[in-house]
């Protein structure tokens, strides 16, 4: 997670998982993180970095379809990234949250 974390600070998410994915991908399977959860964790990660500056890109488009301040518009994230962490950690150690679905529907 905070490799992903801080990854995501500064790259595109398409490119973070390009390069990384091949990476964590065998180290996961090693210790037996199932492949699904993996890439729960790397997308939730990837939309944190979307909202967390400097280079959040979401940020930007958030900050020229309102109108806002850059820095105003930060702090109208704030909030919304503490949940989001939050939401990091609960998907990262309960696994069942992200894969109840899959294993409902067959498909793991």
């Amino acid at each position: 997670n905070i490799v992903l974390l801080i990854a995501g600070t500064f790259m595109e998410p398409s490119a973070i998982i390009l390069i990384l994915a091949p990476i964590l991908f065998p180290i996961a399977m090693q210790l037996g993180i199932d492949p699904i959860h993996l890439g729960i964790i790397m997308v939730v990660n990837m939309e944190i970095g979307l909202i967390t500056p400097p280079t959040g890109l979401n940020l930007f488009v958030t900050s020229a379809v309102t109108g806002m301040p850059l820095t105003r518009t930060v702090r109208a994230v704030s909030p919304w990234l503490l949940v989001m962490l939050a939401f990091l950690i609960l998907v990262t150690y309960v696994p069942f949250i992200s894969l109840a679905l899959p294993n409902w529907l067959g498909m793991n």
